[in-house]
């Protein structure tokens, strides 16, 4: 008996105001000679805390119950849009938006998420958690020329004061296509309310 494999990762969706916000800035930022990135289609962006990559379809009961335990110690909080910046140096990949607000209790939601599912096998990230949203990726064969552009537009454009309601977790299957990923909710898990 073959046994099928999902894509997973787990996330913070982002609400359709949110996603307003990010395609407005995302149009802003194009108009600073950066038209040539791979933008990330709006349903594609989320608050990633934790990619699991392919896994057995028969963990998800599993997965789903590690999440319910990892968001018992985490209420309910607000993040706010920040910065625009690049990872990359002089050769950026990514063009991103940060995150401010509760960031100490969004870290301890991800620490939680990491600590449940290393019980159920899942490798831990080696990397510090960095609370960000990927808005493009700058394609690897112009990734020198666009450095320039990139500072330009980063120095020229403002993130927006939007607020990101942190209320529920998703465990989230991607499906690679021809013409992207195609994202499908599989569970969410809610925080508990808090004071």
């Amino acid at each position: 008996m073959t046994t099928s494999e999902l894509r997973l990762f787990v996330a913070v969706e982002l609400g359709d105001g949110v996603r307003q916000a990010l395609a407005d800035l995302q149009d802003d930022l194009r108009t600073h000679g950066l038209e040539r990135l791979r933008w990330v289609r709006g349903e594609g962006i989320h608050l990633t805390l934790k990619f699991l990559g392919d896994t057995p379809e028969e963990m998800v009961p599993r997965i789903g119950e590690a999440l319910s335990r990892a968001v018992t110690g985490t209420r309910r909080h607000r993040l706010l849009l920040g910065r625009i910046g690049a990872f990359g140096g002089r050769h950026p990949r990514v063009l991103w938006v940060d995150l401010t607000g509760d960031i100490e209790e969004l870290a301890a939601l991800q620490g939680a998420v990491e600590a449940e599912l290393s019980k159920l096998g899942f490798k831990r990230e080696n990397r510090k958690f960095s609370a960000h949203l990927t808005l493009a990726r700058v394609r690897p064969e112009t990734s020198a020329e666009m450095a320039e552009p990139i500072r330009t537009a980063i120095d020229s454009v403002r993130g927006p004061d939007t607020e990101v309601l942190v209320e529920e977790i998703a465990l989230i299957r991607s499906k690679l296509g021809p013409s992207g990923a195609v994202y499908n909710r599989l569970m969410s898990v809610e925080l508990p309310d808090g004071d």
